[in-house]
């Protein structure tokens, strides 16, 4: 039996690098002599956006638990991969296969539990030796001015804020725990509310950002993915505000006054708490 499964996983590795070589092959005749006239004309800065907007696409088919959208749009993740890859190969920096043999050794090096003779009895156990081998790693590159360096000012703000605070967490600069970070909150909301009152349209930005800050961090400490919260949120409203629609046919939304829609938003709202 065993000797069946081997042989079922190396013709699915074969056929799984089959299709990759062929990916590679297509992506290097659009962008060769001759090919796609929009593929040849990008460049890595100009891919950068659809990058995003397919990382977030890969996103929702997830929360729709749409299997076949998420199969379509990891090929279209995927395609991002073999762009920037292509046009590092054309500029003389890389290419897949060193992609593929980076990743290859980091996650072989980051697994010593697996790969070597670490032993980890836990997750907890393995993102420990995890951060511990990230941190000798970055021992032996070149010293940055600063720790947060690394974290990317390009990636969403509400990740940037949480990879902030958890790198200062690691030399102790953090709260102690949740409670602090409450208190914290009802001291920015209190600061956002005077400058409302009598600041500029620079500080009450300044507030607003420092309320959000405190409000990542507190999903940190309470180990909440906060890009995945706020977006429940949104699906929420969503909702709710569909439902505000149906209820208000045919004269629609528009022909209501703001204490109509507050009842519409709380009847929608009792009703999804009953199905729930």
């Amino acid at each position: 039996m065993d000797e069946l499964t081997s042989i079922d996983q190396e013709q699915a590795l074969n056929a799984t690098g089959a299709s990759l070589q062929k990916a590679v092959a297509i992506m290097a005749r659009l962008r060769g002599p001759g090919g796609c006239p929009w593929d040849r004309e990008q460049t890595f800065d100009t891919i950068k956006r659809y990058t995003l907007e397919e990382t977030y696409e890969v996103f929702d088919a997830i929360e729709r638990r749409a299997w076949p959208d998420l199969k379509d749009e990891l090929g279209d993740l995927l395609l991002q991969v073999l762009f920037y890859a292509q046009m590092a190969g054309e500029a003389g920096y890389f290419d897949l296969r060193d992609v593929a043999e980076n990743l290859n050794a980091k996650l072989i090096r980051r697994h010593p539990h697996i790969f070597g003779d670490v032993e980890a009895a836990d997750s907890g156990a393995v993102l420990r030796n995890w951060e511990q081998i990230k941190l000798e790693e970055k021992k032996a590159k070149p010293a940055s001015a600063s720790m947060l360096d690394d974290v990317p000012r390009s990636m969403p703000a509400t990740l940037e804020a949480s990879k902030l605070g958890s790198k200062a967490a690691k030399i102790g600069f953090d709260w102690p725990d949740a409670s602090g970070l409450f208190e914290k909150l009802d001291e920015e909301i209190a600061e956002l509310r005077n400058e409302v009152r009598q600041g500029t349209a620079e500080s009450i930005e300044d507030e607003f950002g420092d309320l959000l800050f405190t409000a990542m961090n507190l999903a940190r400490h309470l180990k909440i993915d906060a890009e995945s919260a706020l977006r429940r949120s949104n699906a929420k409203f969503r909702r709710r505000f569909a439902a505000m629609e149906v209820a208000a046919r045919p004269s629609g939304l528009e022909s209501k006054a703001p204490v109509e829609l507050e009842e519409l938003w709380a009847q929608a709202k009792a009703v999804e708490g009953k199905q729930g």
